[in-house]
């Protein structure tokens, strides 16, 4: 394989492999703030070891994000060297503004929530988890700020042979964001909602339903308006997306040529060679109502809008992958909607209020946890491979933004170094994640018993 594959693959696994971890550490964030608000308001302390228990798993979690992470911002120079040469002048700010006050808040407030259980007020505990679960999201923030100018680069000039910011405001502003930013966010919240569901179903099951039974309900009420939210977002996000990247919406839809109205695919499969879709089974109208909020509507087809960028930005091919983008969307969507209506069982039986916590189908709750996981990786692959042959969309190739001094060797070695190197940590990270999850929640009277029995022991 080419450099440039091989990078792109390296990138790919450890990306989406970060993102594995990134999304729970926002929900779970917000989640545990929530419960220990709960506690500082009732003086109940089944909150306390709620929020104590689900904190312990937000560490775990949170710890493997950051370790993960770091490998992100060197592959930029050491594999993208010739992208961080071209954009480092806009897409450095947001990260450095990102590790300097986003993580460092982040950071700073978790480890003093750690270690100051019982040594300050209340109120000024919660307060720290709270700029948390604050300081998360306005990391994710950055983040996306700074991949938004890679789907549509705004407040920009190019001087000699680079892109120089001309306007911090605008970058804020860009309209992608906005539209990127609550869809990620919410997506998060999903993922720790049936997170928590999942472990607490598993606990339900096995006769431990006090903590356990609330935790449920919190998570139940949280996933519903978190899942009933990315999907609202999601489909303003890909309203956006026919207007700024028309070909990513095509390869989504397998849409050859262009159509007014156009067509929603059901089931296609397309032979991109020749440019035709062998199967094409179609909903007429509703690729135009889903993009303009109506029953007509041109939506342009990958033929026409490859004529029309040749005319503009020279010969090449301009066509993404339409096999993965085409079933990374609808595995993204169908997933994104049957976590929905698995959050609305969830809700509605919590509504019923069942003495026990327990009702049919619980038993399946502990494997709904990878859902969100799938819905997010796709949707990811889709926003990055649906955007090629762009690393920044009309600016830069991916083709010219690699280094120019590796080998395929290189590669290949760093590679493969990575997938071992994150499959161990994958299998610690699950590890640490089952033992404490399958420990549960201490009984005030375990508690009470170990407090004894340090007390003893230190006398």
């Amino acid at each position: 394989m080419s450099v440039v594959t091989l990078s792109q693959i390296q990138f790919a696994v450890t990306t989406i492999y970060h993102f594995f971890f990134v999304p729970l550490t926002l929900g779970l964030a917000v989640l545990v703030a929530i419960m220990e608000t709960m506690y500082v308001r009732t003086n109940n302390e089944m909150y306390k070891r709620m929020t104590q228990f689900w904190g312990k798993l937000f560490l775990i979690n949170f710890a493997m994000g950051v370790v993960t992470g770091i490998v992100q911002e060197f592959q930029f120079g050491m594999n993208w060297s010739e992208y961080s040469r071209f954009v480092g002048d806009i897409f450095g700010a947001p990260l450095a503004i990102e590790a300097l006050l986003a993580f460092f808040l982040e950071s700073t407030f978790l480890g003093f929530w750690v270690f100051s259980w019982e040594r300050v007020s209340r109120r000024l505990h919660l307060a720290a988890i709270w700029l948390v679960a604050i300081g998360s999201s306005l990391s994710a923030l950055w983040i996306l700020i700074a991949n938004s100018f890679m789907q549509q680069p705004v407040g920009f000039a190019i001087e000699n042979g680079r892109a120089v910011m001309t306007s911090f405001l605008a970058l804020i502003q860009n309209a992608n964001v906005w539209v990127q930013f609550p869809h990620v966010i919410f997506s998060g919240f999903t993922t720790a909602a049936f997170f928590v569901m999942g472990i607490s179903a598993y606990h339900l099951l096995r006769g431990k339903p006090e903590v356990f039974k609330r935790s449920f309900q919190i998570a139940a009420v949280f996933g519903s308006f978190s899942i009933l939210m990315v999907i609202l977002i999601g489909h303003s996000q890909a309203q956006h997306m026919v207007q700024t990247q028309p070909m990513k919406m095509a390869a989504a839809e397998a849409l050859w040529e262009t159509s007014d109205p156009a067509s929603l695919s059901i089931f296609t499969i397309t032979d991109q060679k020749t440019g035709k879709n062998t199967i094409d089974i179609r909903i007429p109208k509703v690729l135009s109502l889903l993009s303009y909020n109506r029953l007509s509507g041109e939506v342009r087809g990958m033929t026409d809008l490859q004529a029309e960028f040749e005319q503009k930005y020279g010969a090449g091919n301009y066509i993404p992958s339409v096999f993965i983008n085409y079933w990374s969307f609808r595995i993204m969507v169908g997933v994104g909607f049957l976590m929905a209506a698995i959050a609305a069982y969830a809700l509605y039986n919590v509504l019923r209020n069942k003495p026990d916590g327990k009702f049919k189908f619980l038993n399946l709750f502990p494997f709904f946890i990878i859902l969100p996981y799938l819905s997010n990786s796709t949707g990811w692959i889709l926003t990055e491979m649906g955007r090629q042959p762009w690393v920044v969309y009309g600016l830069l190739k991916t083709e010219d933004a690699f280094s120019p001094n590796l080998t395929p060797g290189m590669v290949l070695t760093s590679l493969i170094g990575f997938t071992l190197v994150y499959g161990l940590l994958l299998v610690a990270d699950v590890y640490l994640l089952a033992r404490y999850a399958k420990a549960g929640v201490e009984s005030a009277p375990q508690i009470a018993k170990r407090t004894t029995d340090e007390e003893a022991y230190w006398e």
